[in-house]
C-alpha cells in the first residue's frame, strides 16, 4: 500500500532549506536540487517561494513575526511604557537569534560584501520600523514636537540602526549566556531614549566606556 505524501508547507521548506545550510555550510545550488534533496517538485516550491533569497528573508521575518506573538502573549506587556516594551522586543528576538545562531551567523557573513547581507535584513526593517511607530507614546510625541517635523522619522531611522549595531555586537559576542550583549541592550537602549530627550549625558558617558571596553581596549 502506498504511503500517502506529506503535505509541503512553507514552514517545511523553511526547515529543510536551514537543514541544509547548516550540513553543507552553503545555500542549495539550486531550486531544483533542493527540490529533489527533499522530496517535492520544483512546481510546488514555486507556490511558496520565487527564490532561494526569499526564504532568507522570510526566515528573518519569521524570527521578527514570533517575537511579537510571544511578547503580546504577556498580559503586562500592554502596559509597558516604550523604553520598556523596546527593551522586552530586544531580549525577545535576541533570544531567538541565539536558539538558531549557527543559521543566522552563515546567513549574514555569506557574502563579502555587507550590503548583500543587510539586505536580507529589507521587510525586517519595514515590519521594525512600523513596530516602533506601533509602540511610540503620545507623551514621547510631544516631547519632540518642538523638534523638526522629520523627527519622528528621524527617531525611527536612528532606532533601526541601532538595531543593526546590537546585531552585529551580538554577532561577534563571546561571551557566556551572551551576557555582553544583553548589558549592550540595555546601555544602548537608555542611551538612545536619552538622547531623543535631549539629556544623554550620563548615559552615552556609561555606554561609551562599555564600547571603549569592548572595542577598544580589546585591540591593545
Amino acid at each position: 500500500m502506498a504511503t500517502k505524501k506529506t503535505v509541503l508547507t512553507k514552514d517545511k521548506i523553511i526547515s529543510f532549506y536551514m537543514n541544509h545550510v547548516l550540513e553543507n555550510n552553503e545555500k542549495p545550488k539550486s531550486i531544483y536540487q533542493f527540490a529533489q534533496q527533499n522530496g517535492f517538485s520544483e512546481a510546488e516550491f514555486y507556490t511558496f517561494f520565487g527564490t532561494l533569497e526569499a526564504i532568507e528573508k522570510e526566515i528573518f521575518i519569521q524570527f521578527f513575526d514570533k517575537t511579537i506573538e510571544l511578547l503580546e502573549k504577556n498580559p503586562a506587556y500592554a502596559s509597558y511604557e516604550m523604553r520598556s516594551k523596546l527593551l522586552s522586543f530586544y531580549f525577545t528576538f535576541f533570544e531567538l537569534l541565539t536558539a538558531n545562531r549557527s543559521y543566522v551567523l552563515y546567513a549574514l557573513q555569506q557574502h563579502k560584501n555587507q550590503l548583500k547581507n543587510v539586505m536580507i535584513l529589507a521587510d525586517v526593517r519595514k515590519k521594525f520600523k512600523n513596530y516602533i511607530g506601533e509602540i511610540t507614546t503620545d507623551d514621547f510625541r510631544i516631547q519632540i514636537e518642538r523638534f523638526q517635523e522629520y523627527q519622528e522619522k528621524a527617531t525611527t531611522e536612528s532606532l533601526w540602526i541601532q538595531f543593526l549595531l546590537t546585531l552585529k555586537f551580538w554577532m561577534d559576542d563571546s561571551s557566556a549566556g551572551f551576557e555582553k550583549t544583553d548589558i549592550y541592550i540595555e546601555k544602548s537602549v537608555k542611551a538612545a531614549f536619552e538622547l531623543m530627550n535631549i539629556t544623554p549625558i550620563e548615559s552615552l558617558i556609561d555606554f561609551g566606556k562599555f564600547i571603549f571596553k569592548e572595542k577598544i581596549q580589546k585591540q591593545d
